[in-house]
């Protein structure tokens, strides 16, 4: 089993940044490359379409808002990986700043762990950082 985490400290509570990213459906507002999200099965399936129109569908696993954490599978896309199970979460540290985290356990498929760990740790260091610029 292959896996990706990446975080980042924001110098914002963490109920701020939750505000922003703790939406299901809120990938757009914070993640450059995702153009749209759109709801089906009652917000707990969202169907992403990316800047290049790549299409990728995800299900809501998990949702926890007190603890400002929640967990997807990908059920559809172009990613080379079966199995993904990913977790967003934001922690306070202190009471002006947040850590979010954001990790993944899958299995690569059509190319090597290593390579699939990339993949996956290039979006989520690059969208965590794109999260940090919103503040």
């Amino acid at each position: 089993m292959a896996t990706a985490s990446a975080s980042v400290r924001i110098p914002v509570s963490a109920d701020t940044v939750w505000a922003l990213v703790g939406g299901f459906l809120s990938l757009p507002d914070w993640l450059p490359f995702i153009a749209q999200s759109v709801s089906d099965e009652g917000g707990r399936i969202r169907h992403l379409t990316t800047e290049d129109g790549a299409k990728i569908s995800e299900r809501l696993e998990t949702y926890d808002n007190q603890a400002r954490t929640y967990s997807y599978s990908i059920t559809e896309g172009p990613l080379p990986v079966t199995g993904y199970l990913a977790t967003l979460k934001v922690r306070a540290d202190g009471e002006r700043a947040a850590v979010v985290q954001w990790s993944s356990i899958f299995t690569a498929n059509g190319v090597s762990d290593a390579e699939a760990e990339a993949l996956i740790q290039g979006v989520y260091d690059s969208g965590l950082e794109a999260l940090k610029g919103k503040f």
